[in-house]
C-alpha cells in the first residue's frame, strides 16, 4: 500500500471510550475510499479497544521505548503496542522533543526498536519559528532525517517521514504551498542519498494544521504523500473530509 495516500489521525492525549463512536464511524467510511491508506493513533489506552472496534483502517501508538522491557516506569515498548493490536507506532514528535527532551539518535533508537518488533513507523521531523526565519529550515530538518531514520537496508519498507513545522502545529498557521514543496524536495533528496533508489519509495507526509479546508491543496503539492492530522482527526467528520479529498486526488 505504500503508494496510496497515506492519512493518519493523531489523538495525542485525547480519547476516552466514548471516542470509539469515531474510530467506527473512520473504519465503515474507509471502505468507501479503497485508494486511501487510512489510520489512527489514540493514546496508548485505547489501543486494544481501538483495534478491536475496526477491520478497514491502521491501528498506531504515539511513541515507544528503546527497550523491550524492564525498569522504566511509565513506559511502553514496542513489542508491548505491537502485542495491543498497533501495526505502527509515531516516533520524534515535536511534543517529545521539545517536551520529553529526545534528541534524534533517540528517535533512531524508538524506529529502529519499532521496526525490530514488527511496526511500521512514522518518524517527525520538523522546524521551529526561529529556524525557519533565520533561514534554517531545509538544513535542519535534513540534518533530522540524517540522524534520526532508521539503519538497515530493509528500513525505507517500514516508515514514513512526516514534515510538522512545529510553528504550524495546532495554530492554524500553514506554510506556502511552495514552502512545503521545498521541504519534501529538500526530505526526499536526502532519503535518497542515505537510502539510494530506496530512498524514493518513502511517503513523506504532512503535517501541521491540517484540515478540511485546506486537505486538497496540501495534499496536490508534489512529494506529498499524505497527512499526519492532529486536532482535525478527533472527529470522524472533519477527519473523513480530509480523506475523501485524498481520494479525490487519488483518482484523478
Amino acid at each position: 500500500m505504500a503508494g496510496l495516500p497515506y492519512i493518519v489521525g493523531n489523538w495525542k492525549m485525547n480519547g476516552t471510550r466514548a471516542m470509539l463512536n469515531e474510530v467506527r464511524a473512520i473504519d465503515r467510511a474507509a471502505g468507501r475510499f479503497p485508494r486511501v491508506q487510512v489510520a489512527v493513533a489514540p493514546p496508548a489506552t485505547l489501543i486494544y479497544r481501538t483495534r478491536d472496534a475496526a477491520e478497514i483502517i491502521g491501528v498506531g501508538g504515539q511513541d515507544c521505548h528503546i527497550q523491550e522491557s524492564g525498569a522504566f516506569t511509565g513506559d511502553i515498548s514496542a513489542p508491548m503496542l505491537k502485542d495491543a493490536g498497533a501495526d505502527f507506532t509515531i516516533v520524534g514528535h515535536s511534543e517529545r522533543r521539545t517536551l520529553h527532551g529526545e534528541s534524534d539518535a533517540d528517535v533512531q533508537a524508538k524506529a529502529d526498536a519499532a521496526i525490530a518488533a514488527g511496526l511500521g513507523v512514522i518518524l517527525c521531523v520538523g522546524e521551529s519559528e526561529a529556524q525557519r526565519d533565520a533561514g534554517e529550515a531545509e538544513s535542519v530538518v535534513a540534518a533530522q532525517v540524517a540522524a534520526s531514520c532508521p539503519q538497515g537496508e530493509q528500513a525505507p519498507e517500514k516508515f514514513s517521514v512526516a514534515y510538522e513545522p512545529i510553528w504550524a502545529i495546532g495554530t492554524g498557521r500553514v506554510p506556502s504551498v511552495e514552502d512545503v514543496a521545498a521541504m519534501h524536495r529538500a526530505i526526499r533528496a536526502k532519503l535518497v542519498e542515505l537510502y539510494g533508489e530506496s530512498g524514493t519509495g518513502v511517503r513523506i507526509l504532512y503535517g501541521g494544521s491540517v484540515k478540511a479546508e485546506n486537505a486538497a491543496e496540501l495534499l496536490s503539492v508534489p512529494e506529498v504523500g499524505g497527512a499526519l492530522v492532529g486536532g482535525a482527526s478527533l472527529s470522524a467528520e472533519s477527519f473523513l473530509s480530509i480523506v475523501g479529498a485524498a481520494a479525490t486526488l487519488a483518482a484523478d
